[in-house]
């Protein structure tokens, strides 16, 4: 077990909310306490005896406060093992041995999002505080390290439990939270500097975590790593899995781009918008969705970018859908989709999502920035005699967002703002565009006068053919195939405007 009893602390921290309990359970156990700064006047306050490390070590509070801590009288109680040759040292220079240590980090992350001012976020790098975490957790054989505010209760209940002793597991659990704390603290400073210059290392670090059920599959082990109540409200006795968080991710990307749109609702299925309409309420667009394709709309991921109503919470809920994400839910509404239990209702807080993506790949990790891009009307290039109408525009910027966030390769297919076809995932671009047209047709739409759009450009006049004899009126397409006019003059003899985005959206 290895039972030591706390006898000294030091407890240095920046936020002080959940400390006064600890420290008094301290002082019932007769632990020496010493402090610093503001952590030493709010123990003051509660009335309870502490030494001021400035004593112990002789020398003041520096360099406005950059140095407080950093001493041999300080790291020597905290370094030496409890064994004879150290002790000795100890001893001969007068040190004490310190047991335990309490630190929370200056808010370096929180810094960094609030403010641009850099001497403000310079000031917050924490450098006595780290270096106290990592010197207590390097001897958690002899000390206890609490490294952050989240410790607090685990560790006030571990002190009322044991009456102030702590065996080995509590202090090498313990250990292993502080480098948790100060490893993701580096990463945060380092990613930090490195957003401005040319340091090429990847570093991540996600310090919440929670197993998942399973993985993509039942046999696979998962853990989500983020804060999905930080950007969630989560509704239903459900568990998310692996593949719904995959699937909430791909609608968000999808919704984030229409957010102030007209009401606007997506259904996905693994990963792919099978249904995407904007029209003048939730319910009418929920309709125009779901009628893209209500096959694949079973056991799907629904979003809308408006509040859920009533009418249309009724609606809904005559179908079997695993996850259900929007802005807001009247009172009515939630009341209604909450009767069925596995069913998860997520009201999003925020559209903030990372500018950087990576995944794992072969022996490391591939990092791109995320495509934010999405080509305005003033962006396109009119490649054919003929230039689309106000109306074969709007169509035509909308189904350029579809096939943006449809697997490669991909046609999306749009009319009046409704996703009618898409084909997504194909090796063919041609069959692509098969698939989009035949996906139509089956669910029972009027191809003529529909747009079409392509992720990436026609290297042969094929796709637009296809297109043009099924009822297609106009075409949006990257461009950039060196046989790109064998697909503009098949336009022009055909009278279908054509225009270029310029960008291509590949989704692999």
């Amino acid at each position: 077990m290895s039972l030591k009893k706390i006898k000294s602390a030091l407890i240095s921290v920046f936020h002080k909310t959940g400390l006064e309990d600890i420290v008094k359970e301290l002082h019932q156990e007769g632990v020496v306490i010493y402090s610093t700064g503001g952590t030493q006047k709010f123990i003051e306050t509660l009335g309870i005896p502490v030494e001021a490390v400035e004593n112990l070590t002789s020398y003041p509070s520096i360099l406005d406060g950059r140095v407080k801590t950093l001493h041999p009288k300080v790291f020597g109680g905290l370094l030496a093992r409890r064994e004879e040759g150290h002790l000795a040292q100890l001893e001969e220079y007068n040190i004490p041995e310190i047991d335990l240590v309490i630190v929370d980090l200056y808010p370096f992350e929180e810094t960094v999002a609030s403010t641009n001012d850099e001497n403000a976020i310079i000031e917050k790098i924490d450098i006595g505080g780290i270096s106290l975490i990592r010197a207590a957790a390097k001897n958690y054989k002899d000390v206890v390290v609490v490294p952050s505010q989240s410790e607090y209760p685990f560790v006030l209940e571990l002190l009322k439990e044991k009456s102030g002793f702590t065996d080995l597991a509590d202090r090498k659990k313990l250990a292993t939270h502080a480098f948790g704390v100060s490893s993701h603290y580096d990463v945060a400073i380092y990613n930090y500097f490195a957003a401005e210059t040319e340091a090429r290392d990847f570093k991540c670090s996600v310090p919440s975590s929670k197993t998942l059920r399973y993985g993509e599959n039942p046999h696979q082990e998962a853990s989500f790593y983020g804060d999905l109540a930080g950007m969630f409200d989560v509704r239903g006795t459900k568990e998310v899995s692996f593949n719904n968080l995959v699937d909430i991710d791909a609608a968000v990307n999808v919704i984030a781009e229409f957010k102030e749109a007209a009401p606007t609702f997506a259904i996905l299925k693994h990963t792919n918008t099978c249904g995407l309409a904007t029209r003048a309420s939730v319910f009418e667009a929920w309709e125009a969705a779901l009628a893209c394709d209500n096959i694949s709309a079973f056991g799907g991921i629904l979003i809308s970018n408006v509040e859920i109503d009533l009418k249309t919470a009724e609606a809904i809920d005559k179908i079997f859908y695993e996850v259900l994400i929007a802005p807001s839910f009247s009172d009515d509404a939630m009341a209604l989709l909450s009767k069925k239990g596995r069913r998860i209702l997520l009201t999003i807080k925020n559209w903030d999502l990372p500018s950087r993506n990576f995944k794992t790949l072969l022996n490391g990790v591939i990092a791109q920035d995320k495509d934010l891009k999405i080509e305005s009307e003033k962006e396109l290039e009119v490649m054919t005699n003929d230039s689309p109408s106000a109306e074969q525009m709007e169509d035509l910027l909308y189904a350029n967002i579809c096939a943006k966030h449809l697997k490669s390769n991909t046609i999306a297919l749009v009319k009046n703002k409704q996703m009618i076809g898409m084909g997504c995932g194909q090796t063919s671009r041609v069959d692509a565009c098969i698939q989009a047209i035949e996906k139509a047709q089956k669910f029972g739409f009027d191809l003529n006068g529909a747009v079409m759009a392509s992720d990436a450009f026609f290297p042969f006049p094929d796709c637009v053919e296809l297109a043009h004899k099924a009822g297609i009126v106009a075409v949006i397409q990257p461009a950039g195939s060196k046989n790109d006019q064998a697909s503009v003059d098949y336009c022009n003899t055909n009278g279908i405007p054509m225009v270029k985005s310029g960008t291509r959206h590949f989704k692999h």
